[in-house]
């Protein structure tokens, strides 16, 4: 019998798998490591160039010698590289944690490896188990509700969430092709940064912010930054029970994979009881593959990340287009990576039987 059985693997190969493996499960200490870089500032003091680790600890008052060992683990994790012994330079990948990067992650890193998240994630088997979110199980509320009792751990959600906002907002606002003229309302819109993207685009269109008063906070404020309290509204509400009556086009991004099933479909249904029979819906977010594999890791991190903390998922493009049916709409095209790494889902109420 030709080939090489499980029992016949090469022991250079089979240590390879092992470290493959090994590595994968301290990727929680990598985490950390780049966390703590976020916090410590050390994309930025490093810019373009190079520091050695005691400029750095003694710019970060930190401990030189054990600075120099979280610095050689970033550079083992593709972050940094050591071009002479002590100096260190930032690779593409960690010139994201710098704070003047145009896709910057500094503050999303720094979220995502909180204590709130991390002991959500420790109960991980209480979830799989269950069902039950972990975030609830850990605190004894929802994350949303823990945030409006937490205002710097909100303020560093917020603060993370505009990061990953502005990129897709300019990727979506330049691969999408919006009208020129009518009414955009963005739903679940947040603090603005995408409906100003696209309007600054388009000139001749019109835009509603809306969200949940928290929600819509900081919405004026961006709108007016932009030059477009002309052109753009800023409203508050529930979208559970009513949405703006007369957009041409409406928008909602990221909203879905917050929510289980029972409330997406909650949510469509109000749009589709509020929206002009003419009007389209633009569903934007992750789509995942029918089968899981390598290459969107991304995708399931994110997916896994909702049941833990919010009870949400992402859904494939079948589950998408089973439950836009299910809420009276007709799916017109399902445009992948027309936002940067999400998709673009264009529906329309469809006609009565």
């Amino acid at each position: 019998m030709s080939g090489t059985t499980p029992h016949q693997v090469p022991p250079t190969d089979k240590l390879a798998l092992r470290a493959a493996l090994i590595e994968r499960i301290g990727g929680y200490m990598t985490a950390h490591s780049i966390a703590v870089a976020a916090e410590l500032g050390l994309a930025d003091l490093i810019g373009t160039g190079s520091r050695t680790s005691g400029e750095l600890a003694a710019e970060t008052r930190t401990h030189e010698p054990s600075l120099r060992r979280l610095l050689r683990l970033l550079v083992a994790g593709g972050i940094m590289t050591e071009p002479q012994p002590g100096r260190f330079a930032l690779t593409e990948i960690g010139s994201q944690l710098r704070v003047d990067s145009p896709g910057s992650l500094r503050n999303f890193a720094r979220m995502f490896c909180d204590p709130l998240f991390l002991t959500s994630w420790q109960g991980l088997r209480h979830t799989v188990s269950t069902g039950e979110r972990a975030f609830d199980h850990a605190y004894g509320a929802g994350v949303y509700d823990y945030l409006a009792q937490h205002p710097e751990t909100s303020a560093l959600f917020n603060e993370a969430m505009s990061e990953e906002s502005r990129y897709s907002a300019e990727q979506l606002a330049a691969g999408y092709d919006f009208p020129q003229a009518g009414t955009l309302v963005d739903l679940g819109g947040g603090d603005g940064t995408l409906l100003t993207a696209i309007l600054r685009r388009r000139p001749g269109l019109r835009g509603i912010v809306f969200d949940s008063a928290s929600g819509v906070a900081e919405a004026s404020a961006t709108v007016n930054k932009a030059g477009l309290a002309d052109r753009c509204e800023v409203q508050a509400g529930d979208f559970f029970t009513s949405v703006p009556g007369h957009g041409d086009i409406y928008l909602i991004k990221s909203v879905f994979q917050d929510w289980g099933d029972e409330e997406s479909l909650a949510i469509l249904r109000t749009c589709r009881a509020h929206m002009p029979a003419s009007a389209t819906l633009l569903v934007v977010g992750t789509v995942l593959p029918e089968t899981a594999g390598t290459s969107t890791p991304v995708m399931f991190l994110t997916d896994a990340n909702m049941m833990v903390t919010t009870g949400g998922r992402e859904r494939t493009e079948s589950e998408f287009r089973a439950m836009l049916g299910e809420a009276g709409f007709t799916v017109q095209s399902v445009g992948d990576g027309d936002a940067g790494p999400l998709s673009v889902i264009q529906a329309v109420p469809a006609l009565a039987s």
